[in-house]
């Protein structure tokens, strides 16, 4: 079954933001964009410069009003002695949540159990708390942050334009469609 569309299970966690430990919950999740975005561990090799990539990038989302939280099968403890030895992790100012109980993962279903770690997930999760985007990559993949960008700003776009989508490889600002009789057969 599809997480689409779903809302957010219940968690508790407790994550590194801004150098403090902090505790994250679901609810966290509810009242404006955010974006989950597991990794599969602290101390590897594509994991930091995607977390890297959206450090540099995170003043953008930002201004879209999305806050970003990345997860790891790590604790918070972890997360912090690799924020402060990595010179990518240490531009990180969203949160790093830790989830050594595995509950996160398993709730987004991107816990690989024999592994304790997670795949490569992004989840892009609307103000309700509902899941809008969902992405898993091979552990060899690394994700672009500009892309995920490109695709908040279409969910967005979507979400405050019912009746309008948004094509392949849309740009804010670009025409956007909508669906009706008259396209049928004609796109």
């Amino acid at each position: 079954m599809s997480l689409i569309n779903t809302e957010v299970k219940p968690f508790k966690a407790q994550a590194l933001k801004a150098g403090n430990f902090i505790e994250v919950t679901d609810a966290n999740l509810k009242g404006k964009w955010s974006v989950v975005f597991f990794y599969p561990a602290d101390f590897t090799f594509v994991c930091p410069t995607e977390l890297e990539d959206l450090a540099d990038n995170y003043a953008e989302f930002q201004k879209l009003g999305v806050e970003i939280y990345s997860v790891s099968t790590d604790t918070h403890f972890a997360h912090k002695a690799w924020h402060d030895t990595s010179d990518a992790v240490k531009k990180i100012q969203y949160t790093m949540v830790g989830d050594p109980t595995h509950q996160i993962s398993k709730n987004f279903e991107v816990l690989i159990e024999d592994a304790g770690i997670a795949d490569r997930g992004t989840f892009v999760i609307d103000p309700a708390g509902k899941i809008q985007i969902v992405e898993i990559t091979a552990g060899g993949i690394g994700r672009d942050a500009k892309e995920l960008l490109r695709k908040v700003k279409a969910a967005q776009y979507v979400a405050t334009h019912p009746g309008e989508v948004c094509p392949a490889k849309w740009k804010e600002g670009e025409k956007t469609l909508a669906p009706s009789l008259d396209l049928v057969g004609k796109i």
